[in-house]
C-alpha cells in the first residue's frame, strides 16, 4: 500500500533522513519506534508532502506520491493525526470533524451526513460533545476528535504521531483499543509512538529507526523478543 525506497530527507543543511525504506501493507497496523530526535515524525511528514524527499521515492499503490503536497496527498486516501493532536480549540466537535471533509472530491449534505454517522457510532461522546468548542475536551476526547477527524474523508490508511502522549494510563487504553478499532474496519494504521510497549501490542510489525535510518524490521513479537529493542526501546 505503503512504500518508502532509500528516501532522504532534509531540514535546510540538516540530513535527517538517511536511505529510509519501509513498507505498510494494506490491512495492516504498522509501528515506526525510537527514541526521541531520530526522524520518525520526519517520516510521516515526507509520506504527507510536508517535507519534499531529497532522494529515494514514496509510492502509494505503486504510484509516486513524494513531492506532492498535503492536501494532494489526502485526497489520495491518507489521514494524519499530527502530534499534540492540533484540533481547533475554537470550533465545535462537529466543526473540527466537517473540516476533515475537506479531501473529498464532492461534499454533499449526504456525504456530511453518513460520515458523521460512521464517526459517531464509533466515537458516542462526540456525539454527546458536538456542539461543544474543541478546548472543552479532555485530552483523551481531543485525541479521538483528532483521530475521528482524519476518518471523516474517504481515508484508507491514517498515519498517527504520538497517539498516547501526555494521555493517563486509561486514556491510553482506551487510544490503543480505538487503533485495533480502526483496523476492524478495513483502516490500514502508519503508528509513530514513544509508548514501545503499547505500540507492539497493537502492531502487526514495527521498524526501529535510529539516527534517521531504520535498523530493525520485522513482526511485532519478533521486536519483544529482541536484545535490540530492549536496547534501544526498553521494552
Amino acid at each position: 500500500m505503503l512504500k518508502l525506497t532509500g528516501v532522504h530527507a532534509y531540514y535546510g543543511p540538516s540530513h535527517v533522513l538517511k536511505g529510509v525504506s519501509l513498507e505498510v501493507r494494506e490491512g495492516e497496523i504498522v509501528a515506526l519506534l525510537g527514541r526521541n530526535g531520530m526522524g520518525k515524525t520526519t517520516t510521516l511528514k515526507t509520506v504527507m508532502g510536508f517535507v519534499r524527499p531529497q532522494g529515494g521515492a514514496v509510492e502509494l499503490h505503486g504510484r509516486p506520491i513524494g513531492g506532492l503536497r498535503p492536501h494532494q496527498v489526502a485526497c489520495l486516501g491518507i489521514g494524519y493525526v499530527p502530534e499534540n493532536r492540533r484540533i481547533f480549540p475554537g470550533l465545535t466537535v462537529r466543526e473540527n470533524l466537517e473540516l476533515g471533509l475537506s479531501n473529498a472530491d464532492r461534499i454533499t449534505d449526504a456525504l456530511r451526513r453518513r460520515n458523521l454517522e460512521r464517526v459517531y457510532h464509533h466515537f458516542p461522546i462526540l456525539r454527546e460533545r458536538a456542539g461543544l468548542q474543541g478546548r472543552n475536551l479532555s485530552g483523551g476526547q481531543q485525541q479521538m476528535l483528532a483521530i475521528a477527524r482524519a476518518m471523516m474523508g474517504e481515508t484508507r490508511l491514517i498515519l498517527m504521531d504520538e497517539p498516547t502522549q501526555g494521555l493517563a494510563p486509561a486514556l491510553v487504553r482506551e487510544i490503543r483499543d480505538i487503533i485495533r478499532e480502526l483496523k476492524g474496519m478495513g483502516i490500514t494504521v502508519f503508528l509513530v509512538e514513544q509508548n514501545a510497549r503499547v505500540a507492539l501490542n497493537v502492531a502487526d510489525r514495527g521498524y526501529i529507526m535510529e539516527k534517521g535510518q531504520v535498523v530493525f524490521e520485522g513482526p511485532a513479537e519478533a521486536l519483544r523478543a529482541s536484545d535490540l529493542a530492549r536496547e534501544k526501546l526498553g521494552v
